[in-house]
């Protein structure tokens, strides 16, 4: 079951909900058909659930909103995005770990 503190995002609300955001943002770009977004599902619902209020972690479908993943030249998936400030400042494309991605929101 998906966590209520993984917000989802779309080409719509992207800018609003992640670009101006005041902390940083963790974004899960993923497919419905993508097995390996699948098994790190989880793992970004961890670490939105622990670590509520110190980053905001979202999640977009690529063919859902193709148009923010051609923005960000997404071009497979899972890929992470951090971004702080409205800028992309930590990238990350396949699977990892927890540990992973707290430390790209930290950095």
């Amino acid at each position: 079951m998906a966590s209520k503190n993984v917000h989802e995002v779309n080409d719509l609300n992207f800018d609003a909900e992640v670009l101006q955001s005041t902390v940083p943002v963790l974004v899960d770009f993923s497919a419905v058909w993508c097995q390996p977004c699948k098994a790190l599902a989880p793992i970004v619902d961890q670490v939105a659930d622990e670590n509520l209020g110190t980053f905001k972690v979202t999640k977009i479908d690529i063919d859902e909103s193709p148009a923010t993943a051609r923005r960000f030249g997404i071009r497979g998936v899972p890929t992470c995005i951090v971004f702080k400030g409205g800028q992309v400042a930590a990238t990350h494309v396949g699977m990892t770990n927890k540990q992973k991605l707290v430390q790209m929101l930290q950095g």
